[in-house]
């Protein structure tokens, strides 16, 4: 099944801001992903060319990445994906610009069962949390969309009933 999943958001901010958000990953300081609600992106090195690493059952490589500007990141589990996922910055005019996610991928076998049923209704909501993070981080200021209760369902399964709940109003980093 080829898969083509894109989420973005245009940003009332300049480009090197929003790509300073990118180069955060996995860091300390990391301003972009929800680390308040979703497993914290991890690398076996500092965010470069050869990265390893991933996010609870995702894992991959940093195939590409210009700082400041883009990021590619070859799947290397689960077994089945075959593809990347990619953060970009686009112009967007008149001082805008936006911040797309895109997963471009064909999944086989029981993957494509895992993306239908699990790993996109996840991966959607992270993408919504962490797309309201980056407003937050900027003080554009954004409140994520409510999880529906398939995805609450989800996180409460993997979870064994001990699963973090949606954070709705905190700002990244607080």
């Amino acid at each position: 099944m080829n898969i083509l999943n894109i989420h973005e958001r245009t940003l009332n901010a300049p480009a090197d801001k929003v790509g300073a958000l990118i180069d955060s990953l996995a860091s300390p300081n990391d301003s972009l992903w929800p680390v308040q609600s979703w497993p914290r992106m991890k690398f076996d090195r500092p965010l470069g060319v050869g990265a390893v690493g991933g996010h609870g059952p995702m894992g991959y490589y940093v195939e590409n990445y210009t700082p400041g500007g883009s990021i590619t990141f070859r799947f290397t589990r689960p077994n089945g994906f075959d593809g990347f996922h990619r953060f970009e910055i686009l112009d967007a005019g008149g001082g805008k610009v936006t911040l797309r996610h895109t997963i471009q991928m064909t999944a086989h076998g029981m993957a494509t069962l895992l993306w239908r049923i699990v790993i996109r209704p996840l991966h959607d909501a992270l993408l919504e949390d962490l797309l309201a993070n980056a407003e937050m981080s900027l003080g554009i200021g954004s409140k994520p969309h409510p999880w529906s209760p398939w995805v609450k369902l989800l996180r409460w399964i993997m979870s064994r009933g001990k699963g973090r709940t949606q954070n709705k109003s905190q700002s990244a980093g607080s």
